[in-house]
């Protein structure tokens, strides 16, 4: 058996058992297929798949509707703005080819992500989409040539016969846009009429029909009710707007969701495998597996996680860090799925694919935002198909209406009312500006998990950090150094760092970042030492070529009795001191090592009028000290899991807006409870689960950025909300007062949609 389904994107029946195949073969599920729900439970699979052949809102409704009902399906939820649909389905109970044959009896069809945004793929769907144009395009030139002379002739002018003629030519012209290039639009309303729904297409359509069918019983009947006069001018007029609206719309929404897209399918389909002999081999990557040795070429990305090999590379990581410049890997180093190779042929060794990577689990979060319905989105669906079934009420009134009083225009009218009040506008608002701010944040790094959170943040009026990982580096640094009357400060400082050379003890590892970065000291040869040994907990001692000895450590164990000055910094600011044979030598104050941006992200975030606080589980002296430095003035230390949890929901209670910002384990309730969230790329696993976003290259800074955009996005999803329905209450009375003929609401129903498309795109270039 060959089964074949009628793909609306494709010319005529469309072989399937290729994609039947990939879709049930385990090999290539384990791109698009995971398991879900608690390990162990076993609760069956979760698939993310591409939707081809969808226009709106109400097509997407239309795959869930074929969907829900079928043995097997826990779950079908469709995104309209990306087409992805997020699939949990039993398969004990059934397999994905059973399912991809009920959507496409509904006139869709099911792809793999990777196959669905392949290059052969969408030159199909663009081709198809533009042969639809310009049949439409071609024919109405044609027809409006022959109708233009009844525009122009006065009664009388032009002989009956003549005019006869070129109704017929132009009906003859109208068959190819009705039948062919008006297609998508009779399947869809068809698809929407046996499942009892009222779809985006189901006013076209009917629009549409009524149109020709009228035109043609006057054509047929010149002396009949209905011979007076004929629309086949307006009608592929409208048709050709239609379809030339919906063709740029295609193309605005691919590049909305098309940074997305880029990031989620950046690996290769096919890469080199060393065979055992040393022979390269081209194979799929689904057919990798941990151990090959596989040969990159520049500008590919790699497949999977592993082990260089090669003796250097070079390599963008910019969507797993953040960091926009190449960085440097040599022989021995890891390197990570997704990060491109930047110069010559590489050999890796995978150490780990797929789902393992941590390339793996960024997809899996930018997918769970892609198919996320955010609440307006929820919103504006429930309102359009009430409001569709008032438009097909409103029609058929109007046309009633204008039958009485002029019945040569009731059919214009009830037509124009169909077409000009489609909602699609409405229905596209909130997810294009959206998902355009989720692309743009993809390409800096920042992964958002909910599309909703877009809003949340958009509205807080505090954010709260937690101190340490967050604000703070995991590591000392050296805030001051004091050192005896007449000692160099330089000497002094590479006297410390010789005796913390070899040590793991924080403290050695501040002196020692401490004097590469200060440039005198650098610059000079540490001093030779002798005998050096350290105490465990204590510090470290050593002779110098003079004989001297010197210490470096605690006050007991440095000073050894001898008393040390005042250094003037906060007492419970931890300290080392280095002594010599004649006592006390200098004092090396520590602190904290705050993130390079952690005071211009306050600082930005309170010019912003955002309240800026810490909730800390270290030391109050500790977490003071830090707030000091960053200008906080509410901060709440010594604070357990439990703890930060009730001062958080104290906050919300007391009417407060709050985003949290963590990354450790014990921040996960935290990030949850708040409204919205960040988690630094290093944070624990939970606390990313629990987050709304993800910042990669661990910068605040891009807690502002994101800041910015979110009050971004939502501006523009209310401007395209108050467009679309400044445009229905426009354009609706308009038309049932009989001043927008067919063609003209056809181009204003194009112009609205593209409208939104093109104000959500300005957001991908913010």
């Amino acid at each position: 058996m060959n089964p074949t389904l009628w793909a609306p994107d494709h010319r005529g029946p469309l072989n399937v058992t290729d994609d039947f195949l990939v879709l049930d073969d385990p090999a290539e599920q384990q791109c698009f297929t995971q398991a879900f729900g608690p390990a162990g439970a076993d609760l069956g699979c979760e698939s993310v798949l591409m939707v081809q052949g969808m226009y709106c809102a109400a097509c997407a409704d239309t795959v869930e509707s074929a969907l829900a009902p079928l043995p097997g399906v826990l779950e079908a939820r469709v995104h309209a703005a990306t087409r992805r649909l997020v699939l949990r389905w039993d398969p004990k109970a059934t397999q994905l080819s059973a399912l991809a044959r009920a959507v496409g009896n509904a006139g869709y069809r099911l792809l793999p992500m990777a196959q669905a945004l392949s290059v052969d793929e969408r030159l199909k769907e663009t081709r198809q989409a533009l042969w639809r144009l310009f049949v439409a395009g071609f024919c109405m030139m044609q027809v409006m040539m022959y109708a233009w002379p009844a525009y122009v002739a006065a009664p009388g002018d032009m002989p009956a016969d003549i005019e006869q003629l070129l109704r017929w030519a132009s009906w003859v012209l109208s068959l190819p846009v009705v039948f062919f290039a008006s297609g998508p639009f009779f399947r869809n309303a068809w698809n929407d009429f046996r499942r009892g729904r009222v779809g985006m297409d189901t006013p076209v359509s009917i629009g549409i029909l009524v149109t020709f069918l009228a035109s043609s019983a006057a054509t047929f009947d010149p002396t009949g009710p209905w011979g007076h006069e004929v629309w086949f001018d307006s009608l592929t007029m409208f048709v050709f707007f239609l379809l030339g609206g919906r063709y740029l719309e295609f193309k605005a929404r691919d590049r909305t969701a098309g940074a997305l897209d880029a990031l989620m399918n950046r690996l290769p389909e096919t890469c080199e495998r060393e065979r055992a002999d040393g022979t390269l081999e081209r194979v799929s990557v689904r057919r990798l597996a941990v151990g090959d040795v596989v040969v990159l070429p520049a500008g590919q990305a790699f497949p999977g996680d592993g082990v260089l090999l090669s003796e250097r590379a070079t390599v963008d990581e910019a969507l797993l860090t953040g960091e926009s410049r190449p960085v440097e890997r040599v022989v021995g180093e890891s390197l990570v799925a997704g990060s491109f190779n930047l110069g010559g042929p590489v050999r890796l060794r995978l150490s780990g694919l797929g789902q393992d990577t941590r390339f793996g689990q960024i997809v899996r979060l930018m997918e769970q935002a892609s198919t996320e319905k955010p609440r307006l989105a929820l919103l504006a669906d429930r309102i359009a198909a009430p409001f569709l079934v008032l438009v097909l009420l409103a029609s058929a009134a109007a046309g009633v209406a204008w039958w009485q009083v002029e019945p040569a225009r009731a059919l214009g009218v009830a037509v124009a009312v169909l077409i000009v009040t489609c909602p699609c506008a409405l229905s596209l608002a909130t997810p294009a500006a959206m998902l355009a701010a989720a692309g743009r944040l993809a390409r800096s790094g920042i992964l958002v998990r909910r599309l909703q959170a877009f809003e949340t943040l958009a509205g807080i009026d505090t954010v709260v950090f937690d101190k340490t990982g967050t604000l703070t580096l995991d590591r000392l640094g050296l805030q001051a150094l004091v050192v005896r009357p007449g000692a160099d400060r330089t000497a002094v400082l590479n006297l410390a760092a010789a005796l913390a050379q070899g040590s793991l003890h924080p403290a050695s590892r501040a002196v020692n970042a401490a004097r590469e970065a200060d440039a005198a000291a650098s610059a000079v040869a540490l001093p030779a030492l002798t005998d050096r040994t350290e105490q465990a907990g204590q510090g470290m001692q050593a002779f110098t070529r003079e004989g001297r000895q010197v210490r470096l450590g605690s006050a007991a164990f440095a000073l050894a009795g001898s008393e040390a000055p005042a250094d003037g910094h906060a007492p419970e600011a931890p300290r080392v001191w280095l002594a010599d044979d004649a006592g006390w030598l200098a004092t090396l104050v520590l602190s904290e090592v705050l993130r390079d941006d952690a005071l211009a992200a306050v600082e930005a975030l309170r010019s912003m009028g955002v309240r800026c606080w810490l909730l800390s589980g270290d030391r109050q002296a500790a977490a003071r000290q830090v707030a000091s430095r960053l200008g906080i003035d509410r901060v709440v230390a010594q604070a357990s899991p439990e703890r930060k949890l009730d001062e958080l929901m104290g906050w919300q209670r007391a009417g407060h807006r709050v985003a949290m910002v963590g990354d450790g384990l014990n921040d996960g309730p935290v990030l949850a409870r708040a409204d919205t969230s960040f988690a630094l790329g290093h944070a624990a696993p939970l606390a990313q689960a629990r987050s709304d976003y993800v910042i990669q290259s661990g910068q605040l800074m891009d807690v502002v950025h994101t800041l910015v955009l979110a009050r971004a996005t939502l501006r523009t999803v209310r401007q395209n909300l108050v467009w679309a329905a400044v445009y229905n209450a426009v354009c609706v009375p308009l038309a049932l007062l009989g001043w927008m003929p067919p063609w003209l609401a056809g181009v204003g129903m194009a112009a609205s949609s593209l409208l939104v498309i093109g104000n959500a795109l300005r957001l991908s270039r913010a």
